[in-house]
């Protein structure tokens, strides 16, 4: 293995610590230190990756982004039902991404333009799906810009739901049952 191999191994090893320090901790509870104890490292060799706790911040989000990326076009409606499925075999990663979008929303956080850029791409790409699906007017009268973060709001709101009781809200059915609510078949 090449010194560069090992490096890309290493920051890879550090990032999914720092997912699960931060899933348990929030961010703002997690600490470089604590990373590096569970890679094995000094904070000093830690540093040596991620000069910032910030710049490990945008790693993990950058990585948490590129699990679920889709080719642009490539998105429907009925492949949104089959991520939110996929997500629920997830927890850490998304109870750690909503962590840190809830903690994102005050002001000086580090995540803060990450997620206000990520959303206005995020409700983009749903106007995009919407109006592959239906056109420029959905069946309710509403453009897919209008419905976009409505959709996004859906999406993110059953994962809150779900990540507080799993046993209470099956996000895949619920998602299912508001694309009925669009004129989308339930199958």
């Amino acid at each position: 293995m090449t010194a560069r191999a090992r490096s890309e191994a290493r920051r890879a090893e550090i990032v999914r610590a720092a997912l699960e320090v931060i899933a348990e901790r929030g961010y703002r509870g997690a600490s470089l230190a604590a990373v590096a104890e569970r890679v094995g490292l000094t904070q000093q060799g830690l540093l040596h990756h991620f000069p910032t706790k910030e710049a490990l911040l945008v790693a993990v989000l950058q990585d948490r982004d590129r699990w679920d990326a889709m080719p642009a076009g490539r998105l429907r409606l009925d492949l949104l039902a089959s991520l939110v499925e996929y997500n629920a075999m997830r927890p850490a990663l998304i109870q750690t991404f909503s962590a840190l979008l809830g903690e994102s929303v005050t002001e000086g956080h580090p995540a803060r333009a990450y997620f206000t850029e990520r959303y206005v791409e995020v409700r983009a790409g749903m106007a995009g799906v919407l109006r592959a699906e239906y056109g420029d007017r959905l069946p309710s009268g509403l453009t897919p810009e209008r419905a976009a973060p409505l959709l996004v709001a859906i999406l993110d709101g059953l994962q809150y739901q779900w990540l507080l009781d799993p046993e209470s809200v099956d996000m895949a059915s619920a998602f299912r049952d508001f694309l009925t609510l669009l004129g989308e078949s339930a199958d």
